[in-house]
């Protein structure tokens, strides 16, 4: 199961005010959200299996019931896609990306001496440089120290990357909460340089949140971070290791750029596993709402 259909990450959203309310549907969760003019969405995110035509009208339903302008379903898939959603009252479309369209992989089916080869030259010179270096990178106890180390880290990437992070409350409740996450972290000298929010699974293992110093970004410490990570991910007996999240092909201008390129340069596997659909109940506002958002833009 998807992070995003559990239970847990639903009480973490209402938790931190991002959705008013979480319903159930035949074992799919589904988002209530506040977008513009005091009007709400829902949204199904992670959506990882097939649902009946009988779930799909009891999905818009609940969309007229809770007066929401309409509903957004996005799938994640890593071999086979999902496309049961496509007709004439469900379009390919999203009103707001939660999941980014593509991201790179890697299979952990491999040894480590063939993901490392797989790595570009520059990713695996990197890894090497942070061990000689003497960085050193650990699964650390979920304590108050090391969650507010964590958060300074990510106000301090947060403010030199321009976007927006969590609260201090939220990355907790995350690390509390959330089944198979893990805070791991890359010292030098005794200080925490870098640091992420990691979710294990025996399926596909998740990179959430990364943050790094300013000050010691010569060290290449969020390298050998990953590449502990990915170790861990094996040790763990899962599947795949997703870095969630890269620039879809051709993208000018992406806010994933930067992201993209450090994930690239530790795989070449880069896969389409997200796909948007949209059912529009009240269509009048929602193509208003996306005509002023477009001019806002």
């Amino acid at each position: 199961m998807a992070i995003w259909q559990t239970k847990a990450w639903g009480e973490m959203l209402k938790n931190s005010g991002q959705a008013k309310d979480i319903f159930e549907i035949d074992e799919i969760f589904v988002e209530k959200r506040k977008i513009s003019f005091g009007k709400y969405g829902l949204f199904v995110i992670g959506l990882d299996k097939n649902i009946t035509e009988e779930t799909r009208l009891k999905l818009q339903a609940l969309c007229k019931q809770e007066k929401a302008l309409f509903i957004q379903i996005e799938t994640i898939f890593y071999d086979k896609k999902i496309e049961f959603l496509k007709g004439k009252t469900c379009q390919t479309g999203y009103y707001k990306k939660f999941i980014p369209p593509f991201t790179a992989v890697i299979d952990l089916k491999k040894s480590e001496e063939e993901i490392f080869a797989d790595m570009k030259p520059k990713g695996r010179y990197n890894i090497r440089l942070a061990e000689k270096k003497g960085v050193e990178c650990h699964v650390v106890e979920k304590n108050e120290k090391n969650i507010t180390d964590f958060f300074s880290l990510m106000q301090e990437t947060c403010s030199r990357d321009n976007f927006a992070g969590n609260t201090l409350t939220y990355y907790k409740y995350f690390l509390e909460k959330i089944q198979g996450s893990e805070l791991i972290s890359a010292s030098f000298e005794g200080k925490i340089i870098a640091s992420g929010i990691f979710v294990f699974d025996t399926e596909v293992s998740f990179y959430y949140y990364g943050a790094s110093s300013n000050t010691y970004r010569n060290l290449m410490a969020p390298y050998l971070l990953q590449w502990t990570v990915i170790q861990e991910a094996k040790k763990r007996r899962s599947k795949i290791y997703d870095f969630l999240g890269i620039a879809s092909p051709g993208e000018k201008n992406s806010p994933l750029a930067g992201v993209t390129e450090f994930k690239t340069k530790l795989s070449q596997d880069t896969r389409k596993v997200s796909e948007s659909f949209i059912f529009v109940e009240n269509k009048v506002m929602y193509f208003l709402i996306m005509g002023l958002r477009k001019l806002k833009n």
